[in-house]
């Protein structure tokens, strides 16, 4: 595996690799030395064309604790925004040595291009394109949730219950349901959830007004309703993903996706009823930024029962994940993660003694 482009690329066996990856990832941040050697003398470039403050900052902390050299292109004030191609910035990243380049772009197949030209010889990492995919994300959601209903929670629930076969490293989400509520139309976070949590064994259902539901979504791995409290009563998920509304991709009133804000949050927003309505295990999550008061009500989003802050924790760990599998290992026969954890830590210690 050489880029990380969506995640139908990925198989089961990938996917799991990557998590427990990072599971072994987190584990170390927890320590006294945080930063592990294992990509020095690495340069990771984030070359991003499209605004990001999150996404950025996860990939550069993640990229830095790896010991790894790290340079930040935007595409505002830069050489792009007097004309420069994609083709011309990536020869220039390759002239400059890059090992890995992390892209967000607004155009969606922009890394596959990067990637399949020829013009990079780096590994390439999909950090956002267009309305196509963001694997990242997705991959630490689904770290989010086997982390949160693992085997022995569920049987506390449950004690009826078989163990889930996720609950641990080497495990995967076979059994969970998952609501992904929202603005699915703009949201390249639900189109790749929808094909990793599928790969992973879990069961999804997307609910949103008809005007944000993609046209082909019938041929998605996934059931569709336009009713989020049928969804919360029937399906009695385990996870309740909210999208967040994409308003810029709108005109400022709505642009005929629907009605007003107020309908919306009154159709599909998590408020505190819906809240209370969710089963006690059931984890809120949301891929941020949030718009308090529409898809999310400020209760929903602060309750003890959602998991908003710590999915950015966890972004960090799996996008230390996937820069070391891709330039240190890969996905075959890769270097123990427990090594990554403790030798690698060790010997830090030993170098600054």
């Amino acid at each position: 595996m050489k880029h990380l482009l969506t995640t139908a690329d990925l198989t089961r066996a990938d996917a799991i690799s990557i998590l427990d990856t990072a599971a072994q990832m987190a584990a170390t941040q927890s320590r006294e030395i945080k930063k592990l050697p294992t990509l020095r003398g690495r340069t990771v470039v984030n070359l991003f064309f499209e605004d990001s403050t999150r996404t950025r900052i996860s990939f550069e902390t993640a990229a830095k604790r790896l010991s790894a050299d790290v340079i930040n292109f935007s595409a505002k004030g830069s050489s792009v925004s007097k004309g420069e191609s994609l083709k011309d910035t990536a020869l220039t990243l390759q002239a400059m040595g890059a090992d890995a380049v992390v892209i967000r772009h607004q155009s969606s197949g922009a890394p596959h291009t990067l990637a399949t030209s020829g013009w990079v010889d780096s590994a390439v990492i999909n950090a956002g394109d267009g309305m196509h995919q963001h694997p990242t994300q997705a991959l630490l959601d689904a770290y989010t949730i086997r982390r949160h209903l693992s085997g022995e929670r569920r049987d506390a629930r449950d004690p009826a219950a078989a163990p889930l076969a996720g609950a641990g490293l080497g495990g995967d989400l076979t059994g969970l349901k998952v609501a992904i509520v929202g603005d699915v139309l703009h949201s390249r976070v639900a189109r790749s959830n929808v094909q990793l949590l599928h790969t992973l064994g879990a069961d999804v259902t997307l609910v949103a007004p008809p005007t944000l539901v993609p046209v082909g979504v019938e041929a998605w791995p996934c059931a569709v309703s336009y009713h989020l409290d049928e969804v919360l009563t029937d399906v009695q998920p385990d996870a309740v993903m909210m999208l967040r509304v994409q308003r810029e991709r709108m005109s400022s009133a709505g642009g005929g996706f629907f009605p007003s804000p107020l309908e919306y949050t009154r159709n599909y927003g998590l408020d505190r009823r819906r809240l209370a309505h969710l089963p006690d295990h059931t984890i809120v999550m949301h891929p941020g930024p949030m718009n308090r008061g529409l898809e999310i009500s400020a209760e929903a989003a602060d309750s003890p029962r959602a998991v908003i802050v710590e999915q950015v924790a966890n972004g960090v760990a799996v996008r230390m994940a996937v820069l070391y599998l891709l330039l240190a290992g890969d996905m075959s026969n890769q270097v123990p993660a427990q090594n990554v954890s403790s030798q690698k830590v060790s010997s830090q210690k030993a170098g600054h003694q």
